[in-house]
């Protein structure tokens, strides 16, 4: 069945990128709503933006969606992948400004919240995306592909010059507790040598050591270390179960990403719904546990 949160959540932050503070709220929506954005800073402009794979405007370093009359919000990745890998189907996000707070550069706050807040089930059937044939998209060395699976699986593997990172692979199962198990306290991280370059393009400008992992050489410039020995590649995962929830509904199917992105999450989300075939609705019952197609309607 669908579900929705039991009462409303409020966060507050700064965002990693545009370094402004922000707040936002996580508020109940009813059956087929699915999740939406809504600035409350705006008057006089449509506000509301859809979390839908084509409202994606631009993925350098974030992902960001906007709707017809330019309105955006930027980094949603970790909040989206916090919602899916906690259930939740349904609900508005009303936030002040143009990003999602970075909170201490995980999910692990955003997972908290959910599970404090708990959830409502709904009375009406839930509808999954059901991957029907390999579709996959590439760029140079790097690549992310779906594949056919009877559940939510990811595969991830990164390779980095720096020796604190390295090579890393990693499989998940997005069943039970798992994503709050095993991915959501995983944070961002950067290279040291790339943050001077990204903030001269206004990216990173709100980053410390407090909401991403930075990375020199052999050295982890967090006094802390990291939270796991591959804590870079569950991070990617992390992204990627984001950037995957934008597909509108549930994706049952195994994700393959080496060296991607949110670039090219997208990119293979686009390729989902444009080769014929590719991917069905259907629907499921929480009863049977049951999974009937139906005709495909995004």
């Amino acid at each position: 069945m669908q579900t929705t949160l039991r009462r409303q959540i409020a966060l507050a932050g700064t965002g990693l990128h545009s370094g402004r503070p922000a707040r936002l709220a996580i508020l109940p929506a009813g059956a087929d709503h699915g999740i939406r954005f809504r600035r409350t800073d705006l008057s006089g402009r449509d506000g509301l933006i859809p979390a839908m794979w084509d409202a994606v405007s631009d993925t350098t370093l974030n992902t960001r969606i906007a709707n017809p009359a330019g309105v955006s919000v930027s980094t949603i990745e970790h909040l989206m992948a916090a919602l899916s890998g906690c259930g939740v189907h349904n609900a508005v996000i009303e936030i002040d400004g143009p990003e999602v707070p970075i909170m201490d550069g995980s999910a692990r706050k955003f997972v908290a919240e959910i599970r404090r807040a708990g959830l409502q089930l709904l009375d009406a059937p839930l509808r999954a995306l059901r991957v029907r044939r390999t579709v996959s998209v590439g760029m140079g060395t790097a690549w992310a592909a779906l594949e056919p699976c009877d559940r939510l699986e990811i595969g991830f593997e990164i390779d980095f010059p720096d020796a604190a990172i390295g090579h890393q692979r990693r499989h998940f199962v997005a069943e039970g507790d798992a994503f709050a198990e095993e991915l959501a306290d995983s944070r961002t991280f950067c290279r040291r040598a790339d943050i001077e370059a990204m903030q001269a393009r206004g990216l990173a400008l709100g980053g410390t050591l407090e909401n991403a992992v930075v990375v020199d050489g052999e050295t982890v410039l967090n006094p802390e270390g990291f939270r796991h020995a591959d804590e870079c590649v569950r991070h990617k995962m992390l992204d990627a179960m984001g950037d995957l929830a934008l597909a509108g509904a549930p994706l049952i199917g195994r994700y393959t990403g080496v060296r991607a992105g949110h670039s090219l999450n997208n990119r293979l989300l686009r390729e989902l719904f444009v080769v014929e075939g590719a991917v069905e609705l259907v629907t499921t019952t929480a009863a049977a546990g049951a999974a009937e197609a139906l005709p495909l309607a995004v």
